[in-house]
């Protein structure tokens, strides 16, 4: 199975592909960590955006795409773009896209027998949240 994390900041998509197969982790080299929708209130903006995401899954044959969920309200709320971001990519239809709770995420990542060193992913620094999402969620398929 092929899945895609992803942490929204602000008007960034930053993905991480892995596959597991066998109880094998593998992270494919990908074109793109990021992809960002540039002005939101465009609505052929938002589509291009959806339409590049769409596109980059469909090239890595990915069917789970898993976000970290970010609080609607409060002092670490995300922002209005973020969840324009979050919708675009909901509603590619070829795609499941789940939305996991950092506590989840949290609990995924103790109960692992894996321990992977994020050092060693050969990923941005940047790409480590959206790599412990899908991690977490591979951990439990």
């Amino acid at each position: 199975m092929k899945a895609c994390g992803v942490e929204i900041k602000g008007n960034d998509a930053i993905i991480c592909i892995m596959s597991k197969e066998n109880n094998l982790y593998d992270i494919p080299h990908t074109r793109v960590q990021k992809i960002s929708l540039d002005n939101a209130g465009d609505a052929e903006q938002v589509q291009h955006f959806q339409f590049t995401f769409a596109k980059l899954m469909e090239d890595y044959q990915v069917s789970h795409v898993l976000i970290k969920g970010r609080a609607l309200k409060g002092k670490f709320a995300g922002g209005p773009i973020g969840f324009k971001v979050e919708a675009a990519i909901q509603l590619i239809k070829e795609l499941q896209v789940e939305i996991l709770a950092g506590s989840f995420i949290k609990k995924e990542l103790s109960k692992s027998q894996i321990d992977i060193d994020f050092r060693d992913t050969g990923l941005k620094q940047y790409q480590e949240q959206a790599f412990t999402t899908v991690f977490a969620y591979l951990a439990t398929v």
